[in-house]
């Protein structure tokens, strides 16, 4: 899903703070999506393996789903009893995916406890309620990531680079591993921020080097990682139909989370070739 309403996601049971925060939130400019128990999450079928991070019960729906998402914030309400708070915090700041979001948890101000193992968890800032409820609009816009569309629609005017164009066509070739050094080079090239559709293209290659090897671990997490660099993009940057591409990553991961990692083998990754998603190369 590809947006440009930045969206702030809570995990709160409390109807008092739900209503508070969509109205701060809405005031401010951002979408809201408020989940109350874990067993709400939206989500597709679940992926069959795990190890590592995470890939299937509530923890798995959970990072696929923000992943996708990706939100400009989340913030977690420290007295629910219906949200493994501490759990989720933990799993998504170790998972690259979406270990950049920033989370914001509020509580009881004399629970210092449960606050430091808010902190430990990762939480980026944790509040008292009575704070949080007095300057939840100025929280919102102090921790949530905002991000300058209009450079990376400028940097994603630019042309491609050699050595990028060098990577699709290791990619179009199959030659996946190449592909990765070569893009990652074009990556490390440069400074701005155009250079992250490089990092999602990678990112792509190596979920294709995965699907071949058979690790189904690996890919689903390397799609999970592309989105992260692909979701902020406009429709075209640098000759790459990212709309296209976005919708051909979502449809292979869907696949393969079906197929599951007894049935790999059986993905069809014919639309992830550059040649499905770019102007050809000259």
């Amino acid at each position: 899903m590809h947006a440009s309403e930045p969206l702030v996601v809570a995990f709160v049971s409390d109807l008092f703070f739900s209503t508070r925060i969509e109205s701060a939130a809405g005031i401010a400019g951002f979408g809201v999506h408020l989940l109350e128990r874990a067993d709400a999450l939206p989500g597709r079928p679940e992926p069959t393996a795990a190890s590592g991070e995470a890939l299937s019960g509530s923890t798995g729906s959970l990072l696929d789903w923000l992943s996708q998402l990706q939100p400009a914030l989340l913030i977690f309400d420290l007295d629910s009893k219906t949200l493994p708070w501490e759990l989720w915090i933990a799993s998504l700041k170790s998972a690259p995916a979406t270990r950049r979001l920033p989370i914001l948890c509020y509580g009881s101000h004399v629970d210092t406890e449960r606050s430091a193992r808010a902190r430990d968890a990762g939480a980026d800032a944790v509040i008292g309620k009575g704070r949080f409820t007095q300057a939840l609009p100025q929280l919102i816009q102090k921790h949530a990531r905002r991000l300058d569309l209009d450079a990376i629609s400028a940097d994603c005017a630019e042309a491609m680079s050699a050595e990028a164009q060098s990577g699709l066509q290791l990619f179009e070739a199959g030659d996946y591993f190449a592909a990765h050094e070569a893009l990652e080079r074009a990556w490390k090239a440069e400074a701005g921020p155009g250079r992250e559709l490089y990092r999602g293209l990678l990112q792509i290659a190596v979920a294709c080097l995965q699907i071949e090897r058979g690790n189904f671990n690996g890919a689903v997490k390397m799609f999970w990682r592309a989105r992260q660099w692909l979701e902020p993009l406009p429709a075209a940057c640098r000759g790459v139909d990212t709309h296209k591409l976005r919708t051909a990553a979502a449809a292979v991961l869907a696949q393969i989370q079906q197929l599951g990692s007894t049935r790999i083998a059986e993905t069809d990754c014919s639309s992830l070739r550059p040649s499905a998603w770019m102007e050809p190369i000259p």
